[in-house]
């Protein structure tokens, strides 16, 4: 029994939940439909060439970059409608709930790199309980392991932050 200290106890609790939080994150792309409409959030150099490749699949979709990443990456403006204000995922979400309503969207589309995923799509709905939600991830193939669990890491405790109500985290 003193092998289950409160201390021992928390941090298997806390290995636990990372491995749930990483097998609930979802590993391919949901159905884009041809009158979606997709969101990609920067931050992470993969994602923006990731939606470009999408956007390639289906031309006739509406591309919306959300987030201070955007300008970064060029002349994109003739493929894409940019906002560029947002600073963190919370105010992505916010950016993303005046887009929807003023568009009347009632499905939208999400890229974000897989380890940011669950956060997003939570602070999403939670801005946008009556929309419907489809993730498409950005893998992060070819990053060093180590990389990608420090990577994990940072999102699941942000994710826990964000599930206790700090959402500019």
């Amino acid at each position: 029994m003193r092998y289950f200290t409160p201390s021992f106890l928390i941090l298997a609790l806390f290995v636990l939940g990372g491995m749930a939080f990483k097998l609930a994150a979802p590993n391919t792309c949901g159905l884009i439909l041809p009158d979606d409409s997709i969101f990609v959030l920067t931050g992470d150099q993969r994602r923006i060439p990731f939606a470009m490749r999408q956007l390639e699949k289906y031309p006739d979709t509406d591309l919306y970059i959300i987030g201070a990443g955007a300008p970064a990456f060029g002349d994109i403006t003739t493929q894409a409608s940019i906002e560029s204000d947002s600073k963190s995922t919370y105010q992505n979400a916010l950016a993303i709930k005046q887009i929807v309503s003023y568009a009347g969207l009632d499905r939208i589309v999400i890229i974000t790199t897989e380890e940011h995923m669950n956060r997003a799509k939570y602070l999403i709905r939670h801005e946008l309980p009556n929309t419907e939600v489809i993730t498409c991830p950005a893998m992060l193939v070819g990053m060093p392991a180590a990389k990608r669990l420090e990577r994990w890491t940072i999102e699941y405790i942000k994710y826990i932050a964000t599930i206790f109500g700090i959402k500019e985290s």
